[in-house]
C-alpha cells in the first residue's frame, strides 16, 4: 500500500485542501481578489469537483473550482502539481467545454457567453520564460493592438518566478503560500488576506471530520489503484518481468479508458507519470 501524505501537512496546491479551501466563498474571493488585482464580488458559493460532459459518451472533465460573480463572470481555478506536457491544450479543451455549457439549450446568441477565466496554479513554469503569470487573450497577427474581445482569459500561475517586477508583491506571496501552506510562510507575508486565509486552512486542517472525509478519499483511490492491478494480473500476465510490467500497465490504462476516465484519473490511480499514460494511450489506439 502507499503512503498517504500526512492530512496536517497538505498544501493548498494539494487538490483535496484546495478544493474544501476555495469552497468557501471568502477563501475563493480572497485567491481571485489577489490573481486577478481588482475586487472579486462572489455571486455564489464556489463548487468544487464540478464535472461538466457535453454529451453522456463525451470525455468528462472536472473543474476543480468554479465560481460566478455578480457580472456573470466564470472562474475555472485549478492546482496543478504535475507538469503534465498538456496544459495550453488542456486548457482549452477546458475552454471549450466550459463554454459549451454557458448557453442554453437552442440559444443561437453568441453575444450572451458569459466572460470566463480558466486559472491554473502550479509549482513549475510551463513556459520557461521565469514569469510569475502568463496571461492569453485572442489577438490580431497581424494588428497585435487587435483584441479578438470573445471575453476568454486564460491565466497560467508560476509559483517559482523570477520576475517579480511585473507582478504585485501580494501575488507572489499567495503563489509562495500555495506551495507551502506552512506558518512560517503565513507568518512572513505581509498581506493581511494571505494571513486570514492562513487560519482558514489551518482550520480545515484541524478538523476531524475532515481528515476523515481525506483518509476515505484517499482509501478510495488506493482500493481503484489496487483493483486495477488485480485486473490485470486476472488477465494472466506476467508482472516479474520488464515487458510484463508494461503489458500489465497497458492492460490496466485499456480497461480505465473504457470506464471514460480521462488520462490524468488514470494517471493518478496507477501512480504513473501522465505523460507515460499518454503513450500508452496512444499505442493503444
Amino acid at each position: 500500500m502507499n503512503k498517504r501524505k500526512e492530512f496536517s501537512k497538505l498544501n493548498l496546491l494539494d487538490r483535496f485542501l484546495f478544493d474544501e479551501a476555495m469552497e468557501d466563498s471568502e477563501n475563493m474571493k480572497t485567491v481571485l481578489d489577489i490573481i486577478l488585482g481588482q475586487d472579486i464580488p462572489l455571486r455564489l458559493p464556489p463548487h468544487s469537483e464540478k464535472e461538466i460532459r457535453t454529451f453522456p459518451d463525451n470525455r468528462q472533465v472536472r473543474l476543480d473550482v468554479y465560481a460566478w460573480d455578480d457580472d456573470d463572470t466564470v472562474y475555472d481555478t485549478e492546482a496543478q502539481k504535475e507538469d503534465t506536457k498538456n496544459l495550453p491544450k488542456r486548457s482549452r479543451f477546458y475552454q471549450a467545454v466550459l463554454d459549451s455549457n454557458l448557453l442554453p439549450p437552442g440559444s443561437v446568441d453568441f453575444n450572451k457567453l458569459n466572460r470566463a477565466f480558466i486559472i491554473l496554479i502550479m509549482p513549475f513554469d510551463p513556459f520557461g520564460k521565469g514569469f510569475y503569470k502568463y496571461t492569453f487573450r485572442m489577438k490580431c497577427e497581424e494588428c497585435p493592438d487587435l483584441d479578438l474581445q470573445d471575453d476568454a482569459t486564460r491565466i497560467f500561475l508560476n509559483c517559482h518566478g523570477t520576475h517579480p517586477e511585473m507582478v504585485s508583491p501580494e501575488l507572489i506571496e499567495l503563489l509562495h503560500y500555495m506551495e507551502k501552506s506552512t506558518n512560517e510562510v503565513a507568518g512572513s507575508c505581509t498581506s493581511q488576506k494571505i494571513k486570514l486565509l492562513h487560519q482558514k486552512v489551518c482550520q480545515i486542517r484541524s478538523n476531524k471530520k475532515m481528515e476523515a472525509k481525506f483518509m476515505r478519499a484517499w482509501e478510495e483511490r488506493e482500493i481503484e489503484r489496487q483493483k486495477a492491478f488485480a485486473e490485470g494480473e486476472e488477465a494472466g500476465i506476467e508482472t516479474g518481468k520488464t515487458q510484463g510490467k508494461n503489458d500489465l500497465l497497458k492492460s490496466q490504462v485499456k480497461k480505465k479508458l473504457e470506464k471514460k476516465y480521462s488520462k490524468e484519473q488514470i494517471a493518478d490511480m496507477l501512480e504513473e507519470d501522465v505523460a507515460t499514460i499518454e503513450t500508452i494511450i496512444n499505442e493503444l489506439q
